[in-house]
């Protein structure tokens, strides 16, 4: 079976799939990414709601991590996302 074999088998939204997708195709050696929503939603042609509940589905099923990043002005900046293997 291909490595998103098992992401394809879960119960989770479409959208969270495309979405775990393109951040493991964009991610480097050691799993992380840190595009911002607007890049994923362009992309991707999906809104930005519809990314952001995407994130939340596959960070709440244990697919991704989202950790806030920050300016040295200290406002938001784009989330480093680290992609979590895929157990089989």
């Amino acid at each position: 079976m291909s490595y998103f074999g098992t992401i394809y088998a879960e119960d989770i939204p479409h959208r969270a799939k495309a979405v775990y997708m393109y951040l493991k195709d964009r991610a480097n050696q050691s799993g992380t990414c840190w595009p911002g929503i607007n890049t994923i939603a362009k992309d991707l042609h999906l809104s930005r709601s519809t990314v952001k509940r995407a994130l939340g589905d596959l960070t709440r099923h244990g697919f991704i991590k989202k950790e806030p990043c920050y300016r040295e002005n200290g406002s938001n900046s784009s989330n480093l996302y680290s992609v979590q293997k895929i157990k089989p």
